[in-house]
């Protein structure tokens, strides 16, 4: 038996002053379709045709990742949230298990000030120098620079000068 579709509206007639009731049916009923499309495999008969808004499962292994029903923040209620913190310390622990490592942090750590902090120092160096630093740099004067640098003062001339 063929299904019987009922012929649908243009959307001129349904933006009609005296269809606004009709085109809200239709919606709702064309929001409905899609609704049922989006969660076909969800929803089963049984759930469609009953009156009951209750589901009743027959396990309860759906309830096994839920979280608790009490729950606190920013400290107002600080047993809660000790025990917030103890639930989520003990599901990092299982997720992530110690693995070894290749590499100690001592290692590592020479190794990054080895090939890096020269270069960060550098870098910094560069940035708080000034234009008479960099050209004494540039044209080869030693790096003493700023033990021996005297502030040049004005002098008053010598009366031999002439």
């Amino acid at each position: 038996m063929p299904s019987k579709s009922k012929p649908k509206l243009s959307r001129g007639v349904l933006d009609m002053k005296f269809m606004q009731r009709t085109k809200a049916k239709v919606d709702k009923e064309t929001a409905d379709e899609q609704s049922r499309a989006l969660y076909s495999n969800e929803i089963n008969e049984k759930m469609l045709n009953s009156n009951s808004n209750y589901v009743v499962e027959q396990s309860y292994s759906i309830c096994a990742g839920l979280i608790d029903g009490r729950l606190s923040f920013r400290g107002m209620n600080p047993e809660i949230e000790l025990l917030m913190e103890q639930e989520r310390t003990e599901k990092q622990n299982l997720k992530k298990p110690e693995q070894p490592k290749e590499v100690s942090d001592q290692d590592m750590a020479n190794t990054y000030y080895a090939n890096k902090a020269p270069a960060l120092t550098n870098s910094m160096g560069k940035k708080f120098s000034t234009k008479k630093d960099l050209k004494r740099k540039q044209n080869g004067d030693s790096g003493n620079f700023h033990k021996n640098h005297h502030k040049a003062q004005f002098r008053k001339p010598r009366p031999d000068d002439n």
